[in-house]
């Protein structure tokens, strides 16, 4: 494989990080970005060491405005040439809505929404130019429906939906391809952070590995949406043909949280 230039937002950890050990298998140059510089490192020297490959790293929060574009403005100073854009960082909570402080809420509208959409705005027209790229843009399964107790991440995803669809049928011909993928509850840091690691849906969740590399080959082919796990496609099916009620009321059921108290 030629030496592609491959960027990972969320590289740190989960479903990034694995992707970051499958394209420098396959011989990419990496671009990794998160939080944590630390890990970062730690990847970047694991890869370098095992495959030989280049990786740079540029932590960054990208829950703060204005930080997609300075991410693209080092990267353009690099003159590097962006192939393959992977827009994994994103982060939920699973709570009452009014007892998440509204901070909270913009952050997770600022890196599951506006991060994503501004990386690929400013990384697509060069794209297009060259007639060649490749953007993965990480859903979930709760994108299909509204979720009761984590309404604005369920939300975000709706949108990382749509908006992949909605761009990968824009771009068809021009050589770009678009891939949203959806994975249900998966084997990463997720469920701790979001706080539904004891919920239903997290007890039956995939090993990190298949979504991995289901990811990897749906990007490969160009495929617009991948639901990873026989179980989920089922999930992501059935709820189009039940009642918008039931499926509310369903996962209220399977993601409780303390309920209000009289003084709230």
């Amino acid at each position: 494989m030629s030496q592609e230039t491959v960027v990972i937002t969320g590289a740190s950890s989960g479903i990034g990080e694995g992707l970051a050990r499958r394209f420098a298998a396959e011989g990419s140059q990496l671009i990794l970005v998160a939080r944590s510089v630390d890990r970062l490192e730690k990847l970047a020297d694991e890869l370098r060491q095992r495959h030989g490959c280049s990786v740079r790293v540029i932590p960054k929060d990208l829950s703060h405005h204005g930080a997609a574009k300075e991410l693209f403005d080092e990267i353009q100073q690099e003159s590097a040439v962006v192939d393959v854009l992977i827009n994994n960082a994103g982060f939920g909570q699973m709570d009452l809505f009014e007892r998440i402080p509204f901070e909270r809420h913009t952050d997770m509208l600022e890196l599951n929404v506006v991060a994503l959409t501004q990386l690929t705005r400013l990384f697509l027209p060069g794209m297009i130019e060259r007639k060649r790229g490749q953007i993965l843009n990480v859903g979930s399964t709760a994108s299909f429906q509204p979720g009761p107790n984590a309404s604005v991440y369920y939300a975000s995803k709706a949108y990382v939906l749509s908006f992949s669809e909605g761009l990968a049928e824009e771009l068809r011909g021009t050589g770009v391809t678009v891939t949203c993928l959806c994975p249900g509850p998966t084997k990463t840091g997720f469920g701790d952070e979001a706080d539904m690691n004891k919920t239903l849906l997290f007890k039956l969740a995939m090993p990190l590995e298949p979504v991995v590399r289901g990811a990897y080959s749906a990007l490969r082919k160009g495929k617009t949406v991948l639901v990873t796990g026989i179980q989920n496609k089922f999930g992501a099916l059935s709820v189009r043909f039940m009642p918008r009620f039931v499926v509310r009321k369903l996962l209220k059921a399977m993601q409780p949280v303390a309920p209000r108290t009289p003084r709230e």
